[in-house]
């Protein structure tokens, strides 16, 4: 998998903003792809995919319960 995407729920990153998801979400489409940047005419598809990925990720984060501790919380 991608070695640059770093765990983002508590404890591990105590503190997780909306552009870490995005930068997350951004590598993983990137590795699947086989892409670093998508040529023009495949454009709106890495986008969507993004976007997808993001929303899921960040809908994850938020339901996630770390035990002994609150559920997770995502900015």
């Amino acid at each position: 998998m991608c070695r640059s995407i770093k765990t983002l729920r508590p404890p591990m990153t105590p503190e997780v903003h909306d552009e870490d998801i995005r930068a997350a979400a951004l590598q993983y489409v990137r590795k699947v792809s086989g892409f670093r940047a998508p040529a023009a005419h495949n454009r709106e598809a890495f986008d969507r995919a993004v976007d997808a990925v993001t929303a899921a990720t960040a809908d994850l984060l938020s339901t996630l319960e770390v035990r002994g501790g609150a559920p997770a919380k995502s900015a």
